[in-house]
C-alpha cells in the first residue's frame, strides 16, 4: 500500500511539472508587447492616417532604395507591410529574416493594401519565423483580408491560362499584367480552385528573376498542378506576392 502512494504521489508531481511546463510555455509563445507599443488588434483598430507604433519581426525584404526600405514583417497575431521606411543601407542588410523591430509610423491604405508608412524604426533583441497558413479556403471568401500580408500557403492549385502570346497560343504566366513587359519584370499567372480562377504574382523586387520562384513560373504549364507560399498583399483585392512554387504534394 505504502508503495501504491508512493507512486501515485511521484505521478501526481510529475503531471503538476508537466502542466506548470504547458503554461510556460504557452506564456513563452505570446508577444508581449512593450509600454506604448500596439497590440495587432489595436493596429488594425488604428484609423488611417494616424501614428502607430508596434513591435514586429522581419519576414522578407522586397527592396531598398535611396535609404527607405519596404519589408513584409509579421508577429504571432498578425502581419504589418512596411512601406519605404527610413533605413540606411547598413542597417538594411542588418534587416534579416526573423529579426525583431520597433516602428513608429503612419497607417496608411493603397487600393486597399494597409501599410505603414513615414516609419522608423530600431532592431530590438528577439526573433521569430513566421509558419505559412494554409488560407486556400479562404480564396474567394471576406475572410481573407483579416490575413492580410502574413506569410500564407495555398495547395492544391491548377495552373490557367494567363493570355495569349505574339502567336496567339495560351501561356502559362505574364510579364507584367498585360504582357508588356520582359524578363526581370512582375510575372502573373493564373490559378484556379474550386472552380474559381485567381491572379497570383512574382514581384520582381521581392523575388527577382534569379531566384527559383522566378524560374519555376516561367517553367509552369496550363494544367499543372501546384502548391504556392508567398505574403498575402492586396491590390483591389487579394493579390499575392508568391515566393515559393513546388509540384502539389
Amino acid at each position: 500500500m505504502k508503495k501504491f502512494l508512493a507512486i501515485l504521489l511521484a505521478l501526481t508531481i510529475a503531471l503538476a511539472i508537466a502542466g506548470c511546463g504547458k503554461k510556460a510555455d504557452d506564456a513563452s509563445a505570446k508577444d508581449p508587447k512593450s509600454a506604448g507599443v500596439m497590440t495587432h488588434a489595436e493596429y488594425i483598430a488604428a484609423e488611417l492616417d494616424t501614428k502607430v507604433v508596434i513591435e514586429t519581426y522581419v519576414q522578407a525584404k522586397q527592396s531598398w532604395w535611396d535609404d527607405k526600405a519596404t519589408v513584409y514583417t509579421q508577429d504571432r497575431d498578425g502581419a504589418y507591410f512596411l512601406y519605404n521606411m527610413a533605413c540606411s543601407e547598413a542597417d538594411y542588410a542588418k534587416l534579416e529574416k526573423g529579426t525583431k523591430i520597433k516602428v513608429t509610423g503612419f497607417k496608411a491604405e493603397w487600393s486597399g493594401e494597409v501599410e505603414i508608412i513615414d516609419a522608423t524604426f530600431e532592431i530590438l533583441s528577439g526573433s521569430f519565423i513566421a509558419t505559412a497558413r494554409d488560407v486556400t479556403s479562404m480564396l474567394g471568401t471576406d475572410t481573407l483580408i483579416s490575413h492580410q500580408n502574413e506569410f500564407v500557403v495555398f495547395k492544391g492549385l491548377t495552373v490557367e491560362s494567363s493570355g495569349k502570346n505574339d502567336n496567339g497560343d495560351d501561356v502559362a504566366f505574364l510579364y507584367n499584367w498585360d504582357g508588356s513587359g520582359e524578363d526581370g519584370s512582375d510575372l502573373y499567372f493564373n490559378v484556379s480552385v474550386g472552380g474559381k480562377t485567381y491572379t497570383f504574382t512574382v514581384e520582381s523586387y521581392l523575388c527577382d528573376n534569379t531566384t527559383a520562384v522566378y524560374a519555376a513560373v516561367k517553367g509552369l504549364k496550363i494544367g499543372d498542378k501546384i502548391d504556392a507560399e508567398g505574403f498575402m498583399y492586396w491590390y483591389e483585392g487579394p493579390n499575392p506576392h508568391i515566393t515559393s512554387v513546388t509540384a502539389a504534394k
